[in-house]
């Protein structure tokens, strides 16, 4: 083990009758995992032994804790948030107790999030229905976050798999009302995001980000739609030509990917969540990551829903999750070393010398 202080993670179990705590146990039995980091899973003992057993897994050591405080390094930490209670599982099926025990674990992670217990978050999938209740009134993870942690500030969906990123202005949105959530605003504000994610998270300078257009054919000028010449095209001109961010297009998302474009740009900003995901799940299905740009926290997950129709079969793939996992220490390492180095720039000192101001530029040998 390196001398490099260990990363605590912590993992939210999600949805207790879906893939969920399948794909952390299998994730957690590589003995090699405790050297990157210390991960502390937010659930219950008893649905972690009920998936292991489901799908014939070894027995895990395990360190069941009252508190993320409690945390050791080099063990699977597992953080009780239902103090005990009984959990009914139903592996496969929809219903609110999974969806409150879902919440339960979300809501500790969050909390011990903000209060410096854990340095970044990884949610396993929840189900968007059975989760919603008087304390869950948002159509997902992101929204949820965005309000929780986001600070007032906004947030914004990005999956990502090795050089192939994509970001969405617009996300759980019934299609009938994505047009109208498309102004020059939003467009420009996750432009913006993006950049900055891109810069500060992924280490890339001056990234290239390509846009997509909403309508087939890009609009085909204004006959199939003019969201691209009156909404889009001026929001990336902005973009470009006033705040120097590399972005262009509008592209036609259907030709972008099928001609591979996308291999020239650092980042793809998709109007709306089909557009994006789509694609991106043909081609990095397994292993693709759903990343929470914009917090001043670092959460990802992986990019698969709760799998109900192959849970406790032992099936479920969890190269998805380990990715999650990798991607949010990288992107925390990658924060600190962005923000250690602009941190403290050198400073110009200015001395009175009755009316002339002499400049002294540190910057500068002294025997200049």
């Amino acid at each position: 083990m390196n001398n490099e202080k260990l990363i605590r993670v912590g993992i939210t179990q999600g949805d207790t009758n879906g893939i969920g705590p399948e794909v952390i146990l299998k994730v957690m039995s590589d003995p090699q995992f405790m050297e990157l980091c210390t991960p502390i899973i937010y659930g219950s003992p008893k649905v972690m032994a009920y998936h292991r057993k489901a799908i014939e897994m070894q027995p895990l050591s395990v360190n069941n804790i009252l508190g993320a405080e409690q945390a050791k390094d080099g063990a699977v930490n597992l953080v009780d948030v239902h103090s005990g209670e009984e959990v009914k599982i139903e592996l496969g099926q929809t219903g609110k107790q999974a969806g409150n025990a879902a919440f339960k674990a979300l809501e500790a992670a969050v909390a011990d999030l903000k209060h410096g217990l854990i340095d970044v978050l990884v949610t396993a999938p929840i189900h968007k229905e059975n989760i919603r209740s008087n304390e869950f009134q948002f159509n997902g993870h992101t929204d949820y976050l965005q309000a929780s942690l986001g600070e007032g500030e906004p947030a914004m969906m990005m999956l990502c798999h090795e050089g192939l990123r994509v970001a969405l202005v617009t996300t759980h949105l019934p299609i009938a009302q994505v047009p109208a959530a498309i102004t020059q605003e939003s467009v420009l504000e996750k432009i913006r995001l993006l950049d900055k994610a891109l810069t500060r998270d992924f280490g890339i300078v001056k990234p290239r980000i390509a846009v997509l257009a909403l309508n087939p054919h890009a609009g085909e000028n204004g006959l199939l739609g003019h969201e691209e010449a009156q909404v889009i095209a001026p929001a990336i001109e902005q973009a470009y030509g006033q705040e120097k961010i590399l972005c262009f297009g509008p592209y036609a998302a259907d030709g972008f990917f099928g001609n591979r474009q996308y291999r020239q740009f650092d980042a793809v900003l998709a109007m709306y969540h089909d557009q994006g995901l789509a694609p991106f799940k043909t081609l990095a299905m397994d292993e693709g990551v759903n990343y929470t740009a914009g917090l001043p926290y670092v959460r990802t997950s992986p990019d698969h829903g709760t799998g109900y129709d192959i849970a406790g079969k032992g099936v479920a793939s969890e190269q998805s999750m380990r990715q999650a996992i990798y991607a949010a220490i990288d992107i925390y390492r990658s924060r600190l070393r962005h923000d250690e180095m602009n941190a403290n720039p050198l400073r110009k000192q200015y001395h009175d010398k009755g009316k002339d101001n002499v400049v002294l530029d540190l910057t500068k040998d002294e025997e200049e």
